[in-house]
């Protein structure tokens, strides 16, 4: 008997990110679509951009999670367009990042509040982070640097 396709969501919602990994792939809105074709499960995948090198690790890492609960025929399909954005994070993905000490991305350009004290008086240090997606910003309140998921 094949599994709901909304008990394969609650698998890969367990998933984590390899860069960011408080936040699982669902809350990052990089799996698109999960479906049946068939007896083959088909998951819909779109990276945060085409060169992301965590790429070839996600795919291994949704692969293992689904064969660790019987799925057997899996196809994986990579799906570039439309593009993702930051506006496809969930809003638990965003309390997840802000948790974590990272500000999630903003329409704004910069972070809303420093994800350490809430303080809003905000400098850019860098628009480079420890991955491409992320900056570095400091709050002048506390002090404390942080990372800024950028809007994409």
């Amino acid at each position: 008997m094949q599994p709901r396709v909304d008990e394969i969501w609650d698998w890969l919602d367990q998933v984590p990110d390899p860069e960011i990994p408080v936040i699982s792939l669902v809350d990052l809105g990089i799996i698109r679509d999960v479906e049946w074709q068939g007896d083959t499960l088909q998951v819909t995948v779109t990276p945060t951009y085409s060169g992301c090198p965590a790429t070839s690790v996600i795919n291994f890492e949704i692969e293992k999670a689904l064969r660790d609960h019987g799925i057997e025929k899996l196809e994986l399909k990579r799906q570039l367009s439309p593009a993702w954005t930051t506006d496809w994070l969930t809003e638990k993905g965003r309390e997840k990042l802000e948790d974590y000490g990272i500000a999630p991305p903003s329409p704004t350009k910069g972070p809303e509040r420093c994800p350490h004290c809430g303080g809003t008086h905000l400098e850019r240090i860098s628009e480079f982070g420890s991955t491409p997606c992320k900056a570095q910003w400091r709050c002048k309140d506390c002090l404390e640097p942080f990372d800024y998921f950028k809007c994409i």
